[in-house]
């Protein structure tokens, strides 16, 4: 790649992480579509970013179109164009900014598979062993029953914490596992929650999540903390914060023992947090502010969620439906 189109991408790249604060993740997205579109004008000829003019841009697109990717797809690398070819032009190394004339079509966004609210209440309900788990424990038919699992353990309170969180305040799971303990205020019943982008936030909890956490830290975490635990609210068994994997894990393993139950990760009970805040008469701007999104457009998808699961409802319910 041409040396001037090399190093722009490069002080782009720092200047996401460095200025804009985005994740990893995001960085790493952005700056793999921009190396793409670099890739692209190289081969037509362009050797510096004052040559990233709107026919450039939109060859690229075509191009992406022609080899099938999805709506989804291109609308994203067009937001990264435009994202670059601003900052090109705030920094003055492109005369003008071509990215601002882009047009893409929007990007079809799927409704969120989200829970019942029985769904997500036996969700949060004590584990209780599976058929699978008494045959094994029990496989004479008159032996006694299998012991329900001990709620008292450290690691059952904490997922039983973990999860009344995660449903109660909607918040994403990267921003679960980087809580730390001094952000509670259990008091108040409230958190402060660190967002995309360095924002913060705070985000009210309810009874059951404030008991259930207040009986991680009383009766759980001291048994999992380690001189290196610090401050870090979800601790893992050797004592270091918990990673977002094992949330996920959790998640999965929790539903699949709830009936007919979608198999959702930690951000579809956020999904259905949202929904079910909807449905309960919230207004859009009150989620919006929960959540932490930066639109309401973001937030307006739950409203279409609400009337799907209406509908669906009235189909299967109405006589003349």
């Amino acid at each position: 790649m041409p040396a001037e189109l090399a190093d722009a991408a490069e002080r782009f790249t720092r200047h996401l992480r460095a200025e804009r604060g985005l994740s990893a993740h995001s960085v790493r997205a952005y700056a793999g579509d921009v190396a793409a579109l670099l890739e692209h004008a190289r081969r037509m000829g362009v050797t510096s970013p004052r040559g990233i003019d709107l026919a450039v841009l939109r060859s690229w697109l075509a191009r992406m179109t022609s080899l099938g990717s999805a709506r989804t797809t291109i609308a994203r690398r067009a937001a990264a164009a435009r994202a670059f070819t601003g900052w090109l032009t705030a920094n003055g190394i492109a005369d003008a900014d071509a990215g601002a004339l882009l047009a893409t079509p929007k990007a079809h966004r799927p409704l969120p598979a989200v829970l019942r609210q029985d769904q997500a209440r036996a969700l949060l309900d004590r584990p209780r062993p599976s058929r699978a788990d008494k045959a094994k424990h029990d496989p004479d038919p008159e032996a006694e029953p299998a012991r329900e699992p001990d709620p008292e353990t450290p690691l059952a309170l904490r997922d039983q914490a973990l999860l009344e969180t995660l449903y109660a305040t909607g918040i994403r799971v990267g921003e679960l596992v980087g809580l730390d303990v001094p952000d509670l205020d259990l008091e108040r019943r409230v958190i402060r929650v660190l967002g995309k982008g360095g924002k913060e936030r705070t985000v009210p909890l309810g009874l059951p999540a404030v008991r259930a956490v207040s009986a991680w830290l009383d009766r759980g975490r001291p048994e999992f903390r380690k001189p290196h635990s610090g401050n870090a609210l979800w601790l893992g068994v050797r004592g270091r914060r918990l990673d977002q994997r094992a949330v996920r894990d959790l998640v999965h393993r929790r539903l699949a023992a709830v009936p007919d139950a979608p198999d959702l990760g930690p951000h579809g009970l956020r999904h259905s947090a949202a929904t079910h805040l909807i449905e309960g008469g919230a207004d859009l701007r009150s989620v919006q502010e929960l959540l932490g999104h930066a639109t309401l457009a973001s937030t307006q998808i739950y409203t279409h969620v609400s009337v799907e699961r209406l509908k669906a409802t009235y189909a299967q319910a109405h006589p003349r439906a």
